[in-house]
């Protein structure tokens, strides 16, 4: 028996539930497509088409449903990725943001529409740096930025 998580995000797409979910896995190591419930004869979608989509990104459950086009994604939900290198931001950055769109300061939204961050995780602490000065001279310089470039935010934090 399968234990789900308590919360889990759930991601309502016109036609391409099964299409994302199998790009989101190819991204992501600890990734895998869990389970895909297809409609029968009697659906709404067409016959043997995938109706929900179970699926795991680094271990986290997510259910994507192939519901038609009544919704649209928007920025108000993002799917925050914490990089370990600059490496990981421009991997992630180049085939998220591919046939999608960059947005501001590490956002972008994909070819789906779903809007995710890639974020290093230095970010955090350069922001958060109790020297106002040096959190502000991040804070510009990251909103500079589409996608982040670690060594401009520390020498933005280090005054040069």
């Amino acid at each position: 028996m399968t234990v789900r998580q308590k919360i889990t995000p759930f991601l309502w797409f016109d036609q391409q539930a099964e299409e994302a979910a199998n790009f989101y896995v190819s991204l992501f190591k600890n990734s895998k497509i869990v389970q895909v419930t297809r409609y029968g004869e009697a659906g709404p979608g067409p016959a043997g088409s995938a109706m929900i989509v179970e699926f795991q990104l680094e271990g986290l459950a997510f259910i994507a449903l192939n519901g038609g086009p009544h919704f649209r994604f928007n920025e108000a939900i993002s799917l925050s990725v914490d990089c370990q290198s600059q490496a990981e931001v421009d991997e992630l950055w180049e085939k998220l943001s591919a046939g999608g769109s960059p947005g501001q300061c590490a956002w972008l939204k994909d070819k789906y529409g779903l809007s995710w961050q890639i974020v290093p995780n230095i970010l955090p602490k350069l922001l958060g740096d109790p020297d106002a000065a040096k959190s502000t001279r991040v804070m510009r310089a990251m909103m500079q930025m589409t996608k982040i470039d670690i060594q401009t935010l520390q020498r933005a934090y280090d005054g040069k």
